[in-house]
């Protein structure tokens, strides 16, 4: 996953300001759920039953394969009014060929991935059409077996308000199954490194990825990765750290991989091939070795035939954490949990963290705590983040505190090799949308793709890795 500890810290009181002041507050306190919290199926579909949802049996169906994750931005369609009966045909475009890994940097293709076998979506409704049972079906699978204690934490009249709004009453398959962000690959996973006198060093292999999900419905694409991922592991080490950084080519091609943000007293260690180096064999071994400094939130990526490596996947979070404790995000805004965000927009289409929805980690939180969120954008296009029911406090850019200049919006600009840390306060439970606002980067006929997520703020604290299991 690509949260990073995803329980926070030890908390202290809770906060309701609905405009919290970030920089003067403490660490809060989440309550803890009680033992025998109704965070079962059981119990949602009661409380969905109350409201006149009772639910049905059904069996679990078996996943689904289909159209590649490709893209470009057609007229909106006209959507005639179907009938209210269960629909017998998937979406009607034909599928697409899956995308091979060329250099192009534009999206192509349809608006948004489809699947070429008919899924289970529902009955319609009145007034509705196949437009909305898929995009229903991108949002059940994007909650999957989570929809039920999720929803379970918030008052009864929420849950059953939630259950209504999924149709949970048809006891839909995706009720018994993982959320389709468990159901793939995730990048960013820290890595440790070892230490060999005063370095700390790093072992990253530079690999092809040759079925990479976008996400669990759509059939693999072809891309590339730091040790077997995209985004590569998280590389976290401390200002004034010396750090060294071993490099095993195994893509069959040359390449260089630079330290973006990093300032290197030796400048042969930047990583430019034939500016402060020969490119990187095939096969061969490349060290890299700096300071860290300054600290802030960086990344690594390659800078060799950059347009196809970096748009391929070959990218990842470089973080370094201030020597001084007090300038830490936990000391001075404290921050509980974190989350590492990185766009890209060329192979796959648009995404975050290497997927699409719905197979995007949700940042889920307690009302109280304090969420970081880094932005990295690694892609060839600029990226509005929209934060619904939130304004985001926006603390740092490309590493460097903004101090006295820190400011809220709830929508921010993150162009290209940029970065942005934002400090999200959890103050009203809820299911958030938050996404690019570049609408054909989020949303098509069939209903949300792309760069979409959601903050999830539960009234009382809940640990989801024993639900994922």
């Amino acid at each position: 996953m690509s949260t990073t500890d995803q329980q926070g810290v030890a908390p202290a009181s809770p906060v309701v300001d609905p405009e919290p002041d970030i920089p003067a507050a403490e660490a809060p306190e989440v309550p803890s759920p009680e033992a025998g919290s109704a965070l079962s199926r059981r119990g949602f579909l009661r409380v969905s039953a109350l409201a006149g949802l009772g639910a049905t049996a059904a069996t679990v169906a078996a996943c689904t394969t289909g159209a590649a994750p490709v893209w470009t931005f057609p007229p909106a369609p006209s959507i005639e009014p179907l009938p209210t009966q269960a629909p017998t045909a998937a979406p009607t475009e034909a599928p697409t060929a899956a995308p091979s890994a060329s250099a192009s940097p534009a999206p192509s293709a349809s608006a948004s991935p489809a699947p070429s076998a008919s899924p289970d979506l529902g009955t319609l409704q009145p007034g509705w059409t196949e437009h909305d049972l898929l995009a229903r079906w991108k949002v059940r699978r994007y909650l999957g077996k989570l929809a039920v204690p999720l929803a379970s934490l918030y008052p009864p009249a929420v849950t059953a308000k939630l259950a209504e709004i999924l149709g949970v009453a048809e006891d839909y398959p995706e009720l018994k199954e993982l959320p389709e962000f468990a159901q793939v690959t995730q990048g960013n996973a820290p890595l440790e490194p070892t230490v060999d006198g005063d370095w700390k060093v790093f072992d990253l292999t530079i690999d092809k990825l040759p079925a990479w999900q976008i996400d669990a419905k759509t059939p693999p694409i072809e891309a590339l990765g730091y040790n077997g991922t995209w985004p590569g592991p998280a590389l976290r080490v401390t200002e004034g750290d010396k750090v060294r950084i071993n490099l095993k080519n195994n893509i069959g091609e040359t390449t260089g991989t630079h330290w973006h943000g990093v300032e290197p007293e030796d400048f042969f260690m930047d990583g430019v091939p034939f500016v402060t180096q020969l490119p990187q064999v095939p096969d061969s071994v490349e060290t890299y070795e700096f300071v860290a400094k300054p600290y802030g939130s960086m990344m690594y990526h390659s800078h060799h035939n950059a347009t196809y490596q970096v748009g391929h996947g070959l990218l990842g979070a470089l973080i370094i954490d201030p020597k001084d404790p007090k300038e830490s995000y936990k000391e001075k805004y404290g921050v509980t949990q974190e989350y590492v965000w990185i766009s890209n927009d060329s192979v796959g289409g648009f995404t975050i963290n290497g997927h699409g929805f719905p197979a995007t980690v949700p940042i889920v939180a307690a009302v109280g705590e304090r969420i970081l969120v880094r932005y990295m954008n690694e892609g060839i296009m600029m990226h509005p983040w929209h934060s619904h029911g939130y304004r985001q406090y926006v603390v740092a850019r490309d590493g460097a505190p903004l101090g006295s200049a820190s400011f809220y919006c709830d929508t921010l600009g993150v162009n290209p090799g940029e970065r942005w840390d934002v400090i999200i306060e959890a103050v009203r439970p809820g299911i958030w949308a938050f996404h690019c606002h570049i609408l054909p980067h989020v949303e098509g006929p069939d209903g949300m793709f792309g760069m979409v997520n959601t903050l999830v703020v539960t009234p009382e604290k809940v640990d989801l890795a024993p639900l994922l299991k």
